[in-house]
C-alpha cells in the first residue's frame, strides 16, 4: 500500500476510534450530535458511520419516543462487535467479565481463592479464561487483568495478603488458542480503579486526578488527562509504601514506616489492642457495621487522621484538581469525618487551604478495578491499527 493511501487509511480509523469513544462516553448520542462534537460534516459522518456498520463496530437504532416530532436514531455499539475479556484477582476471590464497546462489564464467572495455593488459583483462572474465549472466539480482542498487588509488566511483584512474590502472570493467556493473537494487559487494581474514576466516575472531566483505594494497605494512581502515570515499568502508585507511618513498624513489603500500616484493618486492630486480623478488610468492614464503642470511635479517629494527613501530603506533591476515594477509604472517612477533614486541612500547604481540592467518594465502588480493566482493554481495541485489523476479518467489511 502506498504511503499516501496508508496515511489516509490510518486517519480514517483514527476518526473511527474517536467516534467509538464518544458513543461510549455519551450513550444515546445521535449522528448529528456526534458529528458536531468531532467537528466533521454531515456527509463525512454518514460515510464514517456506514464504514463502521459494515465492519460490525457501530449500529443505529431508534431513539426513545419523546412526544411529537420526527423520529431519530442513536448510535450504539454493534451487537457483533469486539469485546474485552476482563479478569480481576482480588484479596480473596476472582471475577471474569466481558464488555463490548459500551464499556459495561458483565460478570460471567467467579471463584474464591482464600484457601488455595497460587498454582491452583492460576490454573483455575486460566481455565475460566479459556472457556470464556471459546464462547465468543470471533469477538474477544484483548484480555485485560486487574491484580490486587504490585505489578511490573507481566509480573506480580508482591501480593501482600498471601505472601506471593515475583510471579509471572503471562501464563493466564495459556487457555487461549496459540493462534488467537489476543494481547494480554495486566494492571494494578488501584491504578485501574483510578482510570475508571477519571474517565467515567467521580473525577470525570478533571485534568489531573488522584485516586486512592484502601483494602489491605493503600494504593492509588495519578491520572493526567485520562491516562494513569504508570512509571517506568508499570509499578507506580504504591502510595501505601511512602514512610508516613511509624518507623518502628516493618511492613511486609520490607520497608519501615509504611503508610499502609496506619490506615487499614491492621491499624484498627492495633489501636484496639487486638491481634492482627487474618482478613484485615473483613475485620474493618465488621467494625464499620457494629455499634460503635468509645474505644472503637477513637481507633477510627486515629486511622482517619492518618488517612487525611497523608492525602494532604499527596495533594502538595501532585497538585490534583480532585481526589477520589475507593474501597475502605470511603467508610473510614465516614466513620470519623471531623478527624479526617482536620488532618487533611492541616496537611496542606498554606496557599492551598483556602481552596483545597475536593475529596470525593468514587462512583464505581468495589467494581472500579474491573471497570478500569475494561477501559484499558478498550483503549487497545480502539487504536487505528486494531480497528483496521478487526474490519479486515469481518465478512461484510
Amino acid at each position: 500500500m502506498p504511503q499516501e493511501q496508508r496515511s489516509a487509511d490510518q486517519l480514517r480509523w483514527f476518526s473511527a476510534g474517536q467516534l467509538l469513544t464518544l458513543v461510549r462516553a455519551e450513550p444515546g448520542i445521535t449522528r448529528a450530535a456526534a458529528a458536531a462534537r468531532l467537528g466533521i460534516g454531515s456527509g463525512g459522518a454518514t460515510d464514517l458511520v456506514s464504514r463502521l456498520r459494515r465492519a460490525e463496530l457501530l449500529d443505529e437504532r431508534p431513539a426513545p419516543v419523546q412526544g411529537r416530532g420526527r423520529p431519530t436514531t442513536v448510535l450504539v455499539p454493534h451487537p457483533r462487535g469486539p469485546m474485552v475479556l476482563a479478569a480481576e484477582v482480588r484479596a480473596g476471590d476472582w471475577r471474569l467479565a466481558t464488555a463490548s464497546l459500551d464499556g459495561k462489564p458483565e460478570v460471567i464467572d467467579h471463584g474464591e481463592h482464600a484457601r488455595k495455593q497460587l498454582p491452583k488459583l492460576l490454573a483455575e483462572l486460566t481455565s475460566a479464561i479459556g472457556a470464556a474465549y471459546r464462547r465468543a472466539p470471533d469477538r474477544i480482542g484483548v484480555l485485560s487483568v486487574s491484580v490486587a498487588g504490585t505489578v511490573s509488566d507481566s509480573r506480580l511483584l508482591q501480593f501482600t495478603t498471601r505472601g506471593w512474590r515475583d510471579v509471572e502472570l503471562a501464563g493466564l493467556a495459556g487457555g487461549l488458542p496459540a493462534d488467537a493473537e489476543v494481547p494480554l494487559l495486566i494492571g494494578n487494581d488501584a491504578t485501574l480503579a483510578g482510570l475508571a474514576e477519571a474517565r467515567t466516575g467521580a473525577a470525570r472531566g478533571a485534568g489531573t486526578a488522584l485516586h486512592l483505594i484502601v483494602a489491605v494497605g493503600l494504593g492509588g494512581a495519578l491520572v493526567v488527562d485520562g491516562v494513569p502515570v504508570a512509571g517506568a515499568h508499570g509499578a507506580a502508585g504504591e502510595y501505601g509504601h511512602i514512610p508516613f507511618g511509624d518507623p518502628a513498624l516493618v511492613c511486609p513489603c520490607g520497608a519501615r514506616a509504611c503508610w499502609d500500616l496506619t490506615i487499614d484493618g491492621r491499624a484498627l486492630a492495633r489501636h484496639l489492642g487486638e491481634p492482627e486480623p487474618a482478613d484485615p478488610v473483613g475485620y474493618a468492614h465488621g467494625l464499620l457495621h457494629k455499634r460503635r464503642t468509645a474505644r472503637a470511635g477513637q481507633a477510627f479517629s486515629q486511622v482517619a487522621t492518618a488517612l487525611g494527613a497523608g492525602i494532604g501530603g499527596l495533594v502538595n506533591l501532585h497538585d490534583p484538581d480532585v481526589v477520589t476515594l475507593g474501597g475502605l477509604a470511603v467508610g473510614l472517612r465516614t466513620a470519623a469525618p471531623e478527624a479526617f477533614e482536620q488532618a487533611y486541612f492541616d496537611g496542606l500547604m498554606s496557599y492551598r487551604k483556602a481552596t483545597p481540592p475536593p475529596v470525593r467518594d468514587g462512583i464505581h465502588g468495589d467494581d472500579a478495578p474491573l471497570h478500569g480493566a475494561v477501559l484499558s482493554g478498550l483503549d487497545h481495541l480502539t487504536t487505528h491499527g486494531a480497528l483496521a485489523e478487526w474490519a479486515r476479518t469481518r465478512v461484510t467489511a
